[in-house]
């Protein structure tokens, strides 16, 4: 192409002289990994971090080794959630994830942090470096599945993870308000001009079910995600609602345990699409 650099890591246009494979880095020596999948969407706020809970999760409460990759370096987390505090360890093979009470193996910057509240002020590429060492430098045991908790948008990280992991799939997070349909395209580009399956949508806030009557109530106007997904030939669907109780389970660490797993479902169509 005219003008082309020839440097393929900071380019994403797909062009002939790419190979899709070239750019993909191995993971550490010691770990074993067999999928892995990238939770992500085109603006911050819409609850990827939950869904990425949610998905790990519900993938260890059916007997699958899983592990997340908290990818979000400034706004980390995944820790927090499952009641993750110390920090994390390494030997001279390498980095150890922390494992969660409920035997999730997680890396995050908040586990490198003596401070959590530490704010991370650093520029796009040290922030792509650090997610590069979570996957070369951490040693990640036996793992079924990896979930991939993104920082939103479409920059210097999405980028890099995109190009530099084997992933066998994306999940496009969502909210039902009028921007979703651009939020959700941009998500779909991306990933098409990467090569990499979409394996569903997920609309975040979906509803609130009134407790009196059982009714669902769309607080943000009605859901348009089923008609976004047959427009854009995404798979699987699901919906979460605003629960109080999913809120306070995330708050206070303990989303391992909560009961109503809204995506238990949909992880199992996921990874049957997968097998």
């Amino acid at each position: 192409m005219a003008g082309c650099s020839h440097d393929c890591s900071s380019c994403s246009e797909n062009c002939s002289s790419r190979d899709s494979k070239s750019l993909l880095k191995k993971p550490h020596e010691l770990s074993d990994i067999k999928k892995i999948i990238a939770v992500v969407s085109g603006k911050g706020g819409v609850g990827k971090s939950m869904t990425c809970a949610l998905m790990a999760a519900a993938a260890q409460n059916k007997g699958k080794v899983t592990a997340i990759m908290d990818a979000d370096i400034t706004g980390p987390s995944i820790p927090r959630m499952f009641g993750v505090t110390e920090r994390a360890q390494g030997s001279e093979n390498g980095i150890l994830p922390v494992v969660s009470d409920g035997g999730i193996q997680v890396m995050s910057m908040n586990v490198l942090l003596e401070n959590e509240a530490e704010p991370v002020v650093w520029r796009g590429s040290l922030i792509s470096g650090t997610v590069m060492q979570f996957w070369t430098d951490v040693i990640w045991t036996g793992v079924d599945y990896m979930f991939i908790d993104m920082p939103p948008g479409t920059g210097d990280v999405p980028l890099t993870v995109f190009q530099s992991i084997p992933l066998d799939g994306i999940v496009i997070v969502t909210s039902p308000q009028d921007l979703v349909g651009m939020i959700v395209q941009k998500a779909v580009n991306m990933a098409n001009m990467m090569n990499i399956p979409v394996l569903g949508i997920v609309e975040n806030m979906s509803y609130i079910k009134c407790p009196d009557c059982g009714r669902k109530i769309s607080v943000f106007g009605e859901s348009g995600v089923d008609a976004l997904a047959l427009e854009y030939g995404i798979p699987n669907v699901a919906k979460i609602p605003i629960d109080s109780d999913l809120t306070k389970a995330a708050d206070t660490g303990n989303i391992e345990n909560f009961q109503n797993n809204y995506l238990s479902d949909f992880f199992d169509k996921i990874s049957k699409k997968l097998k």
